[in-house]
């Protein structure tokens, strides 16, 4: 008798770090594909406008958090800046120094979002793209960004969100339900995974909601703008000055 095929790893809504970091690991290869594909090219856009907020310069210290295979660090390091690229699968930490370990001021660390194993004060700014989502307490993980960032130093959060005209939102969920599920089976090695990518689009709060978080974790200055008419939004803030 042979051996049941193995099942995909594929996440829920509980966000099971186990599961998340599994899910990751088994698309690693093929992920900055697969997520052009599914944004039409939109992912480009959003690495640029991010790049441009976080703003990196030499001699600068800078996290990514979340960042997968390293395709936004890489284009942080371009600037001098020394860049940590950090992410919770070990997968996508291995593709990234696979494709970008010669790079000499980006370095790779596997990392949990909700205990990071840097010191306090050692960042002059954070920044995560379209990881905050995937954390199992993401307001934890904002205050995790805001001990390891310098006293006025700054974060960037790059996120899904909630396009705010009705219509265009509706054109949105369309995609989202009936077109990204037959896109993810042509081109993914694991399109259940991107069923939880919906899942989680859909659960995550709004644009007001997560600037909510972002100050109760004690960051100040928080204001954000709308990308591709709000299906994504950057995030910006500061850590106050020291005393």
């Amino acid at each position: 008798m042979s051996s049941p095929e193995p099942q995909p790893n594929r996440a829920d809504l509980g966000k099971d770090p186990a599961a998340v970091s599994g899910m990751f690991d088994e698309v690693a290869e093929g992920y900055d594909r697969t997520n052009t594909v599914l944004s039409m090219g939109n992912d480009r856009l959003w690495r640029v406008a991010t790049t441009r907020a976080v703003d990196p310069r030499p001699g600068q210290r800078i996290l990514d958090l979340a960042a997968g295979t390293g395709a936004s660090s890489v284009s942080l390091a371009r600037s001098g800046a020394e860049v940590v690229a950090a992410d919770f699968s070990q997968g996508m930490i291995r593709e990234g120094r696979r494709r970008h370990g010669d790079i000499p001021n980006l370095s790779f660390v596997q990392a949990d979002a909700t205990a990071l194993p840097f010191a306090d004060d050692e960042f002059d700014t954070v920044t995560m793209s379209f990881g905050l989502r995937n954390v199992i307490d993401p307001r934890k993980a904002l205050r995790e960004l805001l001990r390891v960032t310098k006293p006025g130093g700054r974060i960037v959060v790059c996120e899904f969100s909630h396009p705010p005209s009705p219509a265009f939102n509706g054109l949105y969920r369309f995609y989202n339900d009936r077109v990204l599920p037959a896109v993810a089976r042509a081109v993914s090695s694991n399109a259940e995974a991107y069923d939880y990518l919906n899942e989680s689009i859909k659960d995550w709060p709004d644009q007001r909601k997560l600037a909510e978080w972002i100050r109760e974790a004690g960051w100040i200055g928080v204001a954000h703008r709308n990308l591709t008419w709000g299906i994504v939004a950057l995030h910006r803030a500061t850590k106050p000055p020291a005393a």
